[in-house]
């Protein structure tokens, strides 16, 4: 009997063990998703998209703030797509994306049709790439002003031996 109850035990533990197992993997891959869905404006830049994938990795993280004027947060876990890698997720005032391991601008521009860009930010890139959205997934005129939402890669000395992908909304003045 005492042998019984210890096989169900056991069993139990198991099935639960192996279902918190899951439970972890799928928000993990959630997360994934979200965060480089996010990067790729999928959907495009909002104050609302951005705070919602805000949420979601506050809940796993604290910031970093020391750099670039914007938030890093150190994820827990190594999250990929396309052959991507990234621990980080970046967060600034019109801004929201991952940071790629690794100097691959041009890698990320070849992979999601970036084109070069004509500036350097002052000089805060080395190397930049961006893509504008087309127009039917722009924000709504007046929600902040008119601005353009872009998909950018940049890499630069700020950030050595790492790329930004992101989607930025760009204010025009």
């Amino acid at each position: 009997m005492h042998n019984a109850k210890f096989i169900r035990y056991a069993a139990f533990s198991a099935c639960v063990a192996f279902a918190t197992f899951q439970a972890g993997q799928v928000l993990a891959d959630s997360a994934d998703d979200q965060f480089f869905d996010a990067a790729l404006c999928k959907p495009p830049y909002t104050m609302t998209s951005a705070m919602d994938i805000y949420d979601v990795v506050e809940a796993l993280a604290k910031p970093d703030t020391s750099s670039l004027g914007a938030a890093i947060y150190k994820l827990p876990n190594q999250i990929g797509r396309d052959g991507f890698k990234s621990t980080e997720v970046f967060f600034a005032s019109n801004a929201v994306g991952v940071l790629i391991e690794g100097e691959r601008a041009d890698d990320l521009a070849a992979k999601y049709g970036l084109k070069p860009e004509t500036s350097d930010l002052f000089g805060t890139s080395t190397k930049g790439y961006s893509i504008e959205l087309p127009a039917d997934l722009q924000p709504e005129p007046g929600m902040a002003g008119p601005g353009k939402v872009s998909i950018i890669a940049r890499q630069g000395n700020a950030l050595p031996g790492k790329t930004l992908l992101a989607c930025e909304f760009v204010q025009e003045f």
